[in-house]
């Protein structure tokens, strides 16, 4: 929070933008650590953590907002640059009346010790890995399940999470499990039109050991003698770089799916799970509270 403070400490009210090039700088960020995204995808850590930065400072009173986006320093920030501690923490932050007033946890959370800023993860950043380390350890018990799966069972599932994700149309042809005797080395196919012009073709293997090369190259050659362009190699173990480089080399287009993948887009399609509860988080519509249309940023 201390660079942030610095930044504005000539007085001029800055924009966001303005302010997190300035940071980026200050930082030596490369442009990857700046663009790098929260696991949710929906805004990059750099910018939500100089975000809460603001908040706080603004919390405290040591910047204000002067319009939507756009902040500046206050007295009470140039006070605290005229003498600056090492760096500023939530814990300085509470010698502010009005910080400490925002802090103050309710008697339910009273219990609950709030992390500092600078010393942890923000807010959103603390929810999201929580919520990854929910995935990771349903998604790990997801695929134990697919193992114990019979084959023809592995299948079905595999079909129905490719036409989960959008693959077969909306047909109820437009999938089909073909595993058995005499399937050609495909599981199973989806239709991508309505007459058939299009199709993938999937295997899925409940493989123990790693997948290598030649089981791709079976699969290609499984493709070739259905004359078809596209195909999905799915497995509940994993494949070697050997097997992932091959699939660059080949004409036909083949996707290698391995079994935490699998596992994560059965998480998203709701396949094999049930939603037990949504959090859903909310942010200040700041139009709602302005008499005039053009409310300042919180």
């Amino acid at each position: 929070m201390l660079p942030l403070l610095r930044h504005l400490s000539d007085g001029t009210a800055r924009s966001n933008q303005d302010t997190l090039q300035a940071l980026k700088v200050s930082f030596g960020l490369t442009d990857a650590e700046f663009h790098e995204r929260l696991p949710s995808g929906q805004q990059a850590v750099f910018t939500n953590r100089v975000a809460w930065a603001k908040s706080y400072l603004k919390r405290a009173g040591l910047i204000e907002a002067t319009a939507r986006g756009v902040y500046r320093i206050t007295d009470i920030g140039r006070s605290v640059l005229r003498d600056p501690p090492p760096e500023i923490k939530i814990a300085f932050l509470e010698q502010f009346p009005a910080f400490a007033g925002f802090r103050t946890p309710t008697p339910a959370a009273s219990a609950k010790q709030q992390p500092d800023a600078d010393e942890a993860e923000t807010p959103e950043e603390q929810l999201e890995g929580a919520y990854q380390l929910f995935r990771e350890g349903l998604a790990s018990e997801i695929l134990a399940r697919l193992k114990e799966c019979s084959p023809r069972r592995f299948e079905e599932i595999v079909v129905r999470v490719l036409k989960g994700m959008g693959y077969g149309g909306s047909r109820a042809d437009g999938a089909e499990v073909l595993g058995g005797s005499g399937d050609g080395g495909v599981d199973g196919v989806l239709r991508e039109d309505w007459l058939g012009l299009e199709k993938i073709y999937v295997q899925a293997k409940r493989w123990s050991g790693t997948v290598g090369r030649p089981t791709v190259q079976q699969f290609a050659g499984a493709l070739h003698g259905q004359k078809a362009r596209k195909g999905v190699l799915i497995t509940t173990s994993t494949f070697t770089a050997d097997a992932s480089e091959y699939v660059d080399m080949v004409e036909t287009r083949i996707v290698l799916i391995d079994g935490p993948q699998l596992a994560q887009y059965m998480i998203d399609t709701g396949i094999g799970v049930t939603e037990t509860r949504v959090y859903r988080t909310h942010r200040i519509d700041t139009d709602t509270f302005s008499d005039d249309g053009s409310a300042v940023a919180t």
